[in-house]
């Protein structure tokens, strides 16, 4: 079952707002299977009253969904986001379902939705996930500075490292709107 956490950024969640995102966000509740917990974390943002930005982050167990989407209509944002969303849990199913079918056909996370048409899923454009390429390096304890440093100087948009401080593997990039993001992993 899905729990929301809608915030607004320069917008009030109105009640009508809210009630048109969990009714339009529920619908991918078909996809999982029964005991398939989620938050949905809604955020949307105003942008001088003209543009809104909607987005939504689904974390569960194996799978993170997220989409996000500019629109002058924040309910047509919505119902973009739906769309996206569902095209990734179709694209992730088909995936799952044929790893698991070429390896000893054990079953897949998430159900088979009562209107889930095959005829759309074969449709879609598959992606190949096929890795062409692979690098090894060491990874040299140093701090979030010298990462962007060393990112900006590859001319990369990612660079991963070693945190000198906490001996943990990070990872900072370059964000769309050219400030940078820091991500940092913990062992489980």
């Amino acid at each position: 079952m899905l729990q929301f956490n809608i915030r607004g950024e320069n917008i009030e969640v109105t009640p009508a707002i809210r009630e048109h995102i969990e009714k339009k966000v529920e619908k991918i509740e078909r996809y999982f299977t029964d005991g398939a917990n989620a938050t949905a974390m809604v955020n949307l943002k105003s942008y001088n009253h003209n543009q809104t930005k909607v987005e939504v982050t689904i974390p569960m167990k194996n799978l993170t969904l997220r989409a996000e989407e500019r629109h002058d209509d924040m309910y047509a944002a919505i119902d973009l986001i739906v769309s996206k969303l569902e095209r990734q849990i179709r694209k992730y199913k088909t995936k799952v379902n044929r790893k698991f079918r070429e390896r000893d056909g054990i079953g897949v996370a998430f159900a088979t939705a009562e209107n889930d048409t095959r005829a759309q899923s074969e449709t879609d454009e598959e992606e190949d996930f096929t890795i062409v390429r692979t690098k090894q390096f060491d990874l040299k304890p140093m701090d979030e500075e010298e990462a962007v440093l060393q990112m900006n100087m590859l001319g990369h948009n990612f660079f991963v490292f070693t945190d000198a401080e906490s001996n943990e593997t990070n990872i900072v990039y370059k964000r769309k709107d050219g400030s940078y993001g820091l991500i940092e992993t913990s062992a489980q």
